[in-house]
């Protein structure tokens, strides 16, 4: 196996992809029956023969899953393009698994072959980082559990810039339901564009949504994350090289009496 870098001219594909098409997508019917040790073989034993789980009832396979590996992925980059921000993270975060999630097809091998050699060429590294070709828009509850997440970011996501779009938009009051539930309390979502519409539109919807407040920008400033949310996505390369704005918003995940109640 080469651990030479894959060149992403090879891997190129427009810039966004339809979240309302028939995609041929691979995901499983629970987070119980998620197969991670094909993303972390570093953190996760093999998983049972499919033909065995399906033998059992999802509390058995979920009571298995929890006894096989204490370890959950934490931070989902949502459309997460050609995976600078994972690979950024993934040295600043070593024991913190993360999971990109990317629809187009030509990009998620891209970064799938991009991780496979980093962990060649630096052994023991790189190890807590996946992607998986996925609509984060659909299927999110089928990969992670009520308050599995501790981070979950949305950096220049497609505006969608037509009115009769933006129900495809990746932050709407519906989708702001699914985030709640599988972001911890205390969990932050980052969220960065340079289209200024789409900013607005972001802060409008998740100010309005009980489960998460808006974390002040002095406060914002002071999240070790940050930097690499601005600077290292090819979105936020290019802004930066056309010296474009970024908009950037950050909201911290709320407790509710559901989350109180099952400490």
């Amino acid at each position: 196996m080469s651990g030479k870098l894959p060149q992403k001219k090879f891997f190129r594909q427009r810039a966004h992809s339809n979240p309302f098409s028939d995609h041929i997508l691979e995901y499983p019917k629970s987070p119980a029956y998620m197969d991670w040790s094909k993303h972390f073989p570093a953190f996760f034993p093999p998983k049972q023969k499919a033909e065995n789980l399906l033998e059992e009832s999802p509390s058995n396979v979920y009571e298995k899953s929890q006894q096989s590996s204490q370890k959950k992925v934490e931070f989902a980059d949502l459309g997460c393009g050609y995976g600078g921000l994972l690979v950024a993270l993934s040295t600043i975060f070593p024991e913190t698994l993360m999971l990109g999630m990317e629809i187009r097809v030509k990009v998620e091998e891209y970064v799938k072959e991009r991780i496979k050699a980093l962990r060649l060429q630096h052994p023991g590294q790189y190890q807590n980082i996946s992607i998986i070709r996925m609509n984060a828009m659909k299927f999110l509850p089928n990969f992670f559990e009520k308050g599995q997440l501790s981070k979950m970011f949305f950096l220049f996501p497609d505006p969608h810039f037509k009115t009769r779009k933006h129900k495809a938009r990746i932050i709407t009051t519906q989708l702001l339901a699914e985030y709640a539930y599988i972001l911890r309390a205390g969990g932050i979502i980052y969220t960065i564009t340079d289209v200024k519409d789409l900013h607005e539109w972001i802060v409008v919807h998740l100010e309005k949504h009980p489960f998460f407040k808006r974390i002040p920008d002095e406060e914002v400033e002071k999240d070790p994350v940050i930097p690499f949310v601005r600077t290292d996505t090819e979105e936020g390369k290019k802004v930066e090289r056309n010296n474009g704005q970024k908009f950037l918003a950050c909201f911290r995940r709320t407790e509710d009496s559901t989350d109180s109640s099952e400490d």
